[in-house]
């Protein structure tokens, strides 16, 4: 059983760690709201500039330009984003998983060959230890998250893509939903998926300046950008967002956990005080018998 020391420095010990997840869930808390502005900002530019692709695109794009033509798979790389940080849930574990599943599926077919990009230090340090290969890695882009990382990231995946080291470009993320919710997305990055209905819905009697060619070449650079800084954004604030929930369960139940012991403390303290009298008693009754 433990003594009373015990159990107070336990109490001690637990309302140490109560203080140190409200402040996490504080911090977290005060960069969740720019965090979720910025990737509320991002998604509609990102969402037209890839309808936009879809609807310059050409027959003669379909079927020639790099970026777009459909490739024999033979090497799939997987960019695999979590946080460089635990603490905050399930956030890392979720996409652990799921990138995990896919690449097993992968692997079973002998003719393809699985590549990893790992961001985030928890992906790289995960992955690192299987048997996979690691095509390279990113961590500390999130502090603070800069526009700068994900052009270097992006022209880095789309260099080694156009030497056809790979013929598939695949995203795995959490997408940010809501404080309490992220959802898991696996999204092809490269070749670029398009549209087809806008292809179709294309009108002819556009007049293009200086022309539909010009145009499409001038945007694709920019729609590898926004992708990549949408996704990275959707994937801070997913984890900014988790680790605000993680740290509010923590300290809830560091709470509960303190009322626990202190209730167990005070029953202790009583029964040793309780015992105390009865020996006092007792031998004050052998004395007075003697």
């Amino acid at each position: 059983m433990a003594t009373l020391r015990d159990i107070k420095s336990r109490i001690k010990g637990v309302k140490s760690t109560q203080q140190i997840t409200k402040a996490m869930k504080m911090v977290a808390a005060a960069k969740l709201r720019r965090a979720q502005e910025s990737v509320i900002n991002a998604r509609p530019y990102a969402r037209k500039i890839s309808e936009l692709i879809s609807r310059l695109v050409t027959d003669d794009d379909i079927a020639n330009n790099s970026f777009i033509v459909q490739r024999d798979i033979r090497n799939v790389l997987f960019v695999i984003v979590t946080a460089d940080r635990g603490l905050c849930g399930a956030f890392n574990n979720n996409i652990l998983k799921e990138a995990s599943r896919q690449l097993e599926a992968i692997s079973s077919d002998p003719n393809i060959t699985a590549h990893i990009f790992c961001l985030g230090r928890k992906s790289y340090e995960f992955f690192n230890k299987k048997d996979f290969q690691i095509a390279g890695h990113a961590t500390g882009i999130y502090s603070p998250l800069k526009y700068d990382s994900a052009l270097s990231i992006s022209e880095e995946i789309i260099n080694e893509y156009l030497k056809s080291k790979y013929d598939k470009v695949i995203f795995i993320y959490n997408e940010f939903k809501s404080i309490i919710q992220q959802r898991i997305v696996s999204e092809q990055f490269l070749p670029i998926p398009i549209k087809v209905d806008l292809v179709k819905n294309q009108n002819t009697d556009y007049i293009f300046e200086p022309g539909q060619k010009e145009i499409f070449n001038y945007v694709l650079p920019k729609h590898f950008k926004a992708q990549m800084w949408r996704t990275l954004l959707e994937s801070n604030a997913a984890e900014l967002g988790a680790r605000m929930t993680a740290m509010d369960n923590a300290t809830t139940n560091a709470k509960e956990l303190i009322r626990t012991l202190q209730l167990t403390y005070n029953k202790e303290r009583q029964a040793a005080i309780t015992k105390e009298i009865l020996e006092i008693v007792s031998g004050a009754n052998a004395q007075k018998e003697g």
